[in-house]
């Protein structure tokens, strides 16, 4: 009887025991999860303020120049003979409110002319403006709008003097504002979202256009009409816009930008510089204009790797012995101006590669702000 009570006894404790646990056990799991649920909470609340948060949208200035993307027809069918430059930086900035969806935009007017006319005081007020505004902290990048005509030599000048890594953006169009199809709106929301993107910092001074993204030096105007005109023929484009996002699939290796020699920031005027184009029956007196008007440089545009004709020969000699720097360069489209014969290079001539002569002539200019020696620029044409 005695050892009934003791084994009743011992599993009522057994049981009590148990209970016990299984509460601390219960009571264990509640406090964890309670804890748990605090940290959730408080981990929800310090999120909120940052999922409030808007992220900074980059700042974008817009430098118009004029040229037809601000031009003006009497009809909507009207794609020639329009009056280029009519339409101020505001109407442009009006036509594409999308823009300030990518980046506080402001613009400003540096000129309004067709682009047939750019000068170098134009040229120098533009470089010097973008690298005013591109040395403020709160500049991101700049967008210039611009007409076609000369857009890539304006394009390789700022390729040359801008001292900056952020993204300068040149554009254009080939139809103007009022046409029915006008082709400069979406290049306007195309450029500013190439300017706002981290991926255009370093790359030089790019072209905007038709969709596709070009390198300053290498781009030319390959169409008197058509939109697509601008193309890299050669070396290619550098990337493109894919539903509106520049998307990059390679780089230039000439030195641009912040890795030149050239300063413009107290130059009032550029060299003169002419170019002088090779023709049947050519006989050397442009050339010899040239000097008789003072140039300080004459670009050749030859035939073929840059020959030059037989006639024109003597008059060349003399501008080289005279202090007067020539540089060979080809009418040809494509393809490089390379050394040739013996004579040429003994008469300090330099080869432009493969900048054809209208940009040749830029990078002369700029070569000639410091030095004439012959030697010196044929390095640079090498470089850039």
């Amino acid at each position: 009887m005695a050892g009934s009570v003791f084994l009743v006894n011992l599993i009522s404790h057994l049981l009590k025991e148990e209970t016990m646990h299984i509460k601390k056990c219960f009571t264990a799991i509640f406090i964890s999860s309670a804890f748990l649920s605090a940290g959730l909470v408080n981990s929800h609340a310090a999120e909120a303020p940052v999922q409030q948060q808007k992220v900074a949208k980059p700042n974008v200035v817009i430098l118009a120049t004029g040229g037809t993307i601000a031009g003006s027809a009497a009809s909507n069918t009207q794609m020639t003979g329009y009056k280029a430059g009519a339409l101020g930086i505001d109407v442009l900035l009006q036509a594409v409110p999308e823009i300030h969806k990518v980046a506080n935009v402001k613009g400003e007017q540096i000129s309004n002319i067709g682009s047939e006319s750019m000068n170098n005081k134009i040229w120098l007020k533009l470089a010097k403006r973008i690298n005013e505004l591109l040395a403020k902290p709160d500049v991101d990048g700049i967008v210039i709008t611009h007409g076609t005509d000369t857009l890539e030599e304006t394009a390789y000048f700022l390729n040359l003097v801008t001292k900056s890594d952020k993204p300068v953006v040149i554009i254009g169009a080939m139809r103007p504002a009022t046409a029915i199809s006008a082709d400069g709106p979406v290049n306007i929301l195309n450029a500013v979202n190439l300017a706002a993107s981290k991926d255009a910092k370093g790359r030089g001074v790019l072209i905007a256009m038709n969709d596709n993204i070009n390198g300053a030096r290498d781009v030319q105007k390959t169409n008197t009409l058509r939109v697509d005109t601008f193309q890299s023929p050669e070396l290619g484009y550098l990337g493109y816009f894919e539903n509106g996002r520049p998307v990059f699939y390679k780089a230039t290796t000439r030195k641009h930008t912040i890795d030149t020699e050239f300063d413009v920031s107290n130059l009032n005027d550029l060299p003169r510089v002419d170019i002088i184009y090779s023709h049947v029956n050519d006989d050397g007196r442009m050339a010899e204009a040239a000097v008789a008007n003072g140039a300080k440089g004459i670009v050749h545009a030859g035939t073929g790797n840059g020959s030059i004709h037989e006639a024109t020969e003597p008059a060349l000699y003399d501008a080289a012995k005279k202090g007067i720097v020539v540089v060979r360069s080809a009418r040809v489209p494509n393809g490089p101006t390379i050394e040739s014969t013996a004579a040429w290079d003994k008469a300090g001539f330099v080869h432009a590669g493969t900048l054809n002569p209208q940009k040749a002539r830029i990078l002369l200019q700029l070569g000639l702000t410091k030095t004439n020696d012959p030697q010196k620029i044929s390095e640079m044409f090498k470089q850039y």
